[in-house]
């Protein structure tokens, strides 16, 4: 096999959709990733896309790509690594295809990803959320949709696409409400509603049973880009300081952060919040207790420093001196 075409649809077709079930939102980071890449390398050949073959494909090229993307295309550090990560699965997806590339595919996979700091986690302070929802307009053919929208993402901490594809068949609105969300990695949840965010939600669905929750003017579902838009449409005004200049924009991310953030302040427990936000690693939720100030600050009170001349721990140890647990030290 020398035609790249049908290795490319196959990795697509067949291994991201059917065998690892990404959504469709990852599938298009790969489909990026792989058209730059194709583009930049077509460029290089100085011959189409479509004229390009496999063995065309090396890790010196993948090299001067990445150069290309951060010098020439301005891209994050983090956008390379995104474009890099995508090209270390599709050149071992082709080594398995085309055993021939395997040598080619190792070069590839021993690119290092680059250093980089990790991004601020933004959250909003209670008093912006409050702020937030008291400022929500009340009337008009969008406001009860907008208000139950937001609602549900501060309450849920759902993702963007989460709340996108929501269907009204994923919403139990009965006693002890609660939604099923579909999240990443075709994996699904369960998170309770609170009792306003139940009520916003039957008045939105109205008699509906089936259908998308949130839809648009025009009477379809709301997208991913839609519901960027409506939320910093509507957080535009925390998103500033007295002098009106703009210090940042509010995705919908940062309203899943702030209920990360809220649920520790509130004293629930980190696994918890981590099936809640539906994270696969704990780390990804201990970022969290990081960047808790607040809670850092309660955390301090409770370990004031001593106020009398002895130590605030003792000086040797207490575990060297028990006789039990040396003996099973020494038997391990």
């Amino acid at each position: 096999m020398t035609s790249i075409g049908p290795v490319i649809y196959a990795f697509f077709e067949r291994y991201l959709k059917a065998d690892k079930g990404l959504s469709p939102a990852s599938v298009k980071s790969y489909r990026d990733a792989l058209r730059l890449f194709l583009a930049f390398l077509a460029a290089q050949r100085h011959r189409p896309i479509t004229r390009l073959s496999i063995d065309d494909l090396t890790a010196e090229d993948v090299r001067r790509f990445l150069g290309h993307i951060e010098t020439e295309r301005g891209n994050h550090i983090r956008s390379r690594n995104q474009r890099l990560a995508a090209l270390h699965t599709f050149f071992t997806f082709l080594a398995q295809q085309v055993p021939e590339v395997l040598a080619e595919a190792e070069r590839v996979a021993a690119i290092p990803m680059k250093r980089v700091a990790p991004p601020d986690t933004r959250f909003l302070e209670r008093d912006e959320i409050e702020a937030l929802f008291a400022g929500l307009p009340t009337e008009g053919p969008v406001a009860l949709r907008d208000r139950a929208l937001l609602l549900f993402l501060y309450n849920t901490g759902a993702r963007v696409q989460e709340a996108a594809s929501l269907a009204v068949a994923n919403l139990v609105l009965q006693p002890q409400p609660r939604v099923h969300l579909h999240g990443k990695g075709g994996k699904w949840r369960t998170c309770p509603l609170w009792s306003q965010t139940a009520k916003l939600l039957r008045d939105l669905i109205g008699g509906r049973t089936d259908g998308p929750v949130f839809v648009s003017r025009k009477g379809g579902p709301l997208t991913r880009f839609g519901i960027y838009k409506l939320v910093r449409r509507h957080t535009a005004i925390l998103a500033t300081k007295p002098s009106e200049r703009p210090v940042r924009q509010i995705s919908p991310h940062v309203l899943r952060h702030t209920t990360a953030v809220h649920l520790l302040e509130a004293g629930v427990e980190i696994n918890v919040i981590r099936g809640w936000l539906g994270h696969v690693s704990l780390d990804t939720t201990n970022r969290y207790a990081e960047i808790n100030m607040r809670t850092k600050e309660e955390a301090l009170l409770a370990c004031s420093p001593p106020t009398n001349a002895s130590p605030a721990f003792p000086r040797r140890p207490v575990w060297r001196d028990d006789n039990a647990l040396l003996n099973w030290l020494t038997s391990l």
